[in-house]
């Protein structure tokens, strides 16, 4: 076989190469566009007064400082959000997905956590004054001791999700 012969079968060969390679990578760009995982949004400082978050997909969202007064979360799924400072007065929680969720510093004047699930989350220092926790899910929660006998005194119901009792899951005496 000539010199010739052989450049002509390399050149055939890379071009085959490349046509392939562009495939493979068209292919992978456009599953990768399907299939992009959803990315955490921020909501630090913002005023969301009212806002309706109901049913939702909020994972990993950061509300920090944020003022969600009245706000709906009902039946969404916070798992990992941090609420860290924010205002959540009178918000509605009920049947929440909050497991490890931040609420630490967090202000839940009259917030409704009924049948939500907080498992594992992060409250060491939070205001509760009208809280309602029928059905709640507190187990692995952080807080303070005076927090859990406020809530303890206020503590009953089965969480319909986990099937736990509010009082248990509080380890209320």
């Amino acid at each position: 076989m000539g010199l010739r012969n052989r450049n002509e079968e390399t050149l055939g060969f890379a071009a085959r190469f490349r046509q392939w390679a562009i495939a493979l990578l068209l292919v992978v760009l456009a599953w990768g566009a399907i299939n992009r995982p959803t990315l955490a949004e921020n909501y630090n400082r913002f005023s969301l007064v009212g806002a309706d978050f109901a049913n939702q997909d909020l994972r990993d969202d950061d509300f920090t400082k944020a003022n969600l007064r009245d706000a709906d979360f009902h039946s969404s799924d916070l798992t990992g959000v941090r609420f860290f400072a924010a205002n959540l007065e009178g918000t509605n929680f009920q049947g929440a997905n909050l497991r490890a969720a931040t609420l630490d510093s967090a202000r839940l004047v009259n917030a409704d956590f009924s049948d939500a699930v907080l498992e594992g989350a992060f409250a060491a220092s939070i205001n509760i004054v009208g809280i309602k926790i029928t059905g709640a899910d507190f187990t692995d929660v952080i807080l303070r001791s005076d927090t859990q006998d406020k809530l303890c005194a206020i503590a009953e119901g089965t969480n319909s999700q986990t099937g736990r009792e509010t009082r248990e899951t509080l380890m209320c005496p």
